[in-house]
């Protein structure tokens, strides 16, 4: 009698996802967001972190219940920001959630590969406080900059001393989705196990100028309306922070140890243009072509949901032409946390691998219906049961042209 043959989320030579570790605006934890978000709880409110009192824009996500210093010691709290302390709590929730010791893992057997967009920004303005109160000896900010990229993914490898290959992706929103195809490249070439994703945190007066610069920014004052995507009255984005990290691992080694999966990260591409997103349908083109499947495969995408009319149906199109209109369920979750930067894409890739899990598509809140000219199935108001849920795509843009797309299948 033939053995079946293995699945795609457990084929030798697959990286699968084995740990997932969240910190987002609707709950700090997996399970405390994901449960969260099928009841559709949105964490976006009024900034607490500053006073945001004298600024145009008041709204942000906030991730809530977080004390940095149950996390990180008391030494290494003066040396770090909010955004690495978040992320060193969320990669140690991952490492748990599959069951990984890190003592335990071969010399160079194991790395980091996460992203960041802007949460440089909160060291950057620590260092230039210092810089006009004790003089020219500390560092500039330009030199903080340099140094955070590196710090956020070295400071994880050195808590768990992971010495195999590291990196760190500076992709804005498409960031989480770029660190994930780079681990994902390092799992095929021998490498066990990655660490990998995105968390970002830009939540101080520095930051929140450079994002009030952008001019994308919603000036709502009330939490319910201020970010809609795909929506007729959207205006703008929320920001938030947070993100999401992953254990990835090679499916037959994953297997061997008994492992619980996720799923696969079955396929990756990333595009970029200058226009914003006159390629983010062949990113997604590409992605499934890299999974090895078809249109006809996809049962949700996790759209990127820019909460702007032109960029909103820029996407509607890119999905439509794709899938043809109103041809497959579209969620954005996203829509309950505000845009994460780096962390965004991460976060929805959890989102999906949860969903493709629970058999469940989450909502879309505060949209109660996509305008005439976004032809898709945006699903609004409540999550979606009884689908068949084998499939996901996950779209990702990123400021400055980026694009990116991620396939995910489920573990059988």
């Amino acid at each position: 009698m033939c053995a079946p043959s293995p699945s795609p989320a457990t084929r030798p030579g697959t990286a699968v996802v084995t740990g997932i570790g969240v910190a987002a605006p609707n709950g700090f934890g997996t399970a405390a967001w994901w449960a969260a978000v099928l009841r559709g709880e949105s964490g976006i409110g009024p900034i607490t972190r500053f006073d945001a009192s004298g600024y145009p824009v008041r709204l942000a996500g906030e991730v809530p219940g977080f004390v940095a210093a149950d996390h990180v010691s008391s030494r290494l709290l003066p040396q770090t920001d909010r955004v690495t302390r978040l992320s060193l709590a969320v990669a140690r929730e991952a490492l748990d959630d599959a069951g990984v010791d890190p003592a335990g893992l071969p010399d160079y057997g194991a790395g980091v590969v996460t992203a960041s967009s802007a949460g440089g920004f909160e060291f950057g303005q620590r260092e230039l406080q210092a810089l006009w109160s004790r003089g020219s000896r500390y560092v500039s900010a330009y030199q903080s900059f340099a140094w955070f990229y590196a710090v956020n993914t070295g400071q994880i490898s050195i808590r768990h001393g992971l010495r195999g290959p590291s990196g760190a992706v500076v992709s804005e929103q498409a960031g989480g989705l770029d660190a994930v195809a780079q681990a994902r490249r390092q799992i095929r070439r021998g490498t066990p196990l990655m660490i990998t994703g995105g968390v970002d945190s830009a939540l101080c007066p520095w930051g929140w100028a450079a994002h009030l610069a952008d001019g994308r920014l919603s000036t709502a004052d009330d939490p319910a309306v201020a970010f809609l995507p795909f929506d007729a009255g959207a205006r703008g984005h929320v920001v938030g922070e947070g993100g999401a990290l992953f254990v990835l691992e090679e499916a037959e080694a994953a297997r061997e140890r008994g492992a619980a999966v996720y799923g696969s990260i079955a396929g990756c591409a990333a595009t970029f243009d200058a226009d914003g997103s006159a390629h983010l349908a062949d990113a997604a083109r590409l992605a499934l072509a890299d999974a090895g499947v078809t249109r006809h495969d996809i049962d949700v995408v996790f759209a990127d949901a820019a909460g702007d009319r032109a960029a909103d149906r820029a996407e509607a199109a890119a999905i439509a032409g794709l899938f043809g209109r109103f041809g497959v369920p579209v969620t954005a979750p996203k829509s309950m946390a505000g845009r994460l930067l780096a962390g965004g894409a991460s976060l929805d890739l959890a989102a999906a691998l949860l969903a493709l899990r629970d058999q469940v598509i989450p909502p879309t809140t505060g949209t109660r219906r996509p305008a005439d000219d976004c032809p898709i199935d945006l699903v609004t108001g409540a999550p979606r049961r009884g689908v068949r849920l084998r499939t996901a795509l996950v779209l990702a843009r990123g400021q400055g042209g980026f694009n990116a797309a991620a396939v995910v299948s489920r573990a059988d």
